[in-house]
């Protein structure tokens, strides 16, 4: 079900992606979206969109001060637009670094995280005050499939979002008793920038044509996979973002959202190859406590 009255998104990068559709299928309702932008050209194009509901300011996530200003900004002006503060936090900002785990630099890999999943905890940590004063709200973070699988060239990607899982998961169980919902949105391939801008190399990978002939047969093969799919993807991100809103309208919203029928299979798999493990060694497990 929907609210009373319109309420206040904050979605964390939508200049393309499942946040631009997001935000408009949010904007189509009537409903106020704060979305955040990197460049003056993407917040004029974003507030274009509806001039009397959509607002845009400049942040980098991994910038903590000015994460806690905007949070500020949006809770102090969305009072006077007839609203109650934030309603909904979407942390979708992000990218994905390919490249082998051995590969892939240090560096590159505390970038990935700093954006990943320290930006979108400073989020979380920024509007928690406030939903906890309110005893409502509801926290919605766009990880991926790659956060239950993972697959050769994006170990890093994938790890960042395993850790972004695991935060969310324990902070749903921790703000129930509050009234405030959370949900994780795990997508599998859709037509996305994923493939384009908000993909990036490793910067040992860039500096190679080719990688080793150890690893071609499993980095090197998953590489040419996402760059033969960039594209093709089977997902739609206006059809992804109304299975967002049914999450967002529902009485009890799910912890996590799978979106796209190889998200689901994927899921699956991994569950099942999980389960049997569990019970194949499930003997060697339960013999490691003191005997009585």
């Amino acid at each position: 079900m929907t609210t009373k009255r319109p309420r206040t998104w904050l979605i964390t990068g939508v200049s393309s992606g499942f946040g631009r559709a997001l935000a408009q299928a949010v904007l189509d309702r009537g409903e106020r979206v704060w979305g955040t932008v990197r460049t003056e050209a993407d917040a004029d194009a974003f507030r274009a969109l509806a001039p009397d509901l959509a607002r845009a300011p400049l942040l980098d996530v991994t910038d903590e001060a000015a994460v806690h200003r905007v949070v500020a900004a949006v809770e102090a002006d969305s009072g006077g637009m007839g609203g109650g503060g934030i309603d909904v936090l979407v942390n979708n900002a992000g990218y994905g670094l390919v490249g082998g785990v051995e590969e892939t630099s240090l560096a590159d890999a505390r970038a990935q995280f700093e954006v990943n999943v320290f930006g979108a905890l400073a989020m979380m940590q920024a509007v928690l005050p406030f939903m906890r004063g309110r005893r409502a709200g509801h926290i919605v973070t766009i990880t991926s499939v790659s956060g239950l699988v993972g697959w050769p060239s994006l170990g890093i990607y994938s790890g960042s979002k395993f850790a972004l899982e695991g935060i969310t998961e324990t902070l749903a169980q921790e703000v129930a008793p509050l009234g405030i919902k959370v949900t994780m949105v795990e997508p599998g391939g859709f037509r996305t920038d994923f493939a384009g801008r908000s993909r990036k190399r490793s910067a040992a990978d860039a500096e190679r044509a080719e990688l080793s002939a150890d690893y071609d047969a499993t980095v090197g093969a998953c590489k040419r996979l996402l760059a033969s799919h960039a594209g093709h993807e089977r997902g739609d991100p206006a059809r992804a973002a109304l299975a967002i809103l049914k999450a967002v309208d529902a009485e009890t919203p799910p912890l996590r959202l799978l979106l796209g029928e190889d998200a689901v299979g994927y899921a699956t798999d991994k569950l099942t190859r999980q389960l049997a493990d569990i019970e194949a060694w499930r003997a060697v497990s339960v013999d490691t406590d003191f005997l009585s």
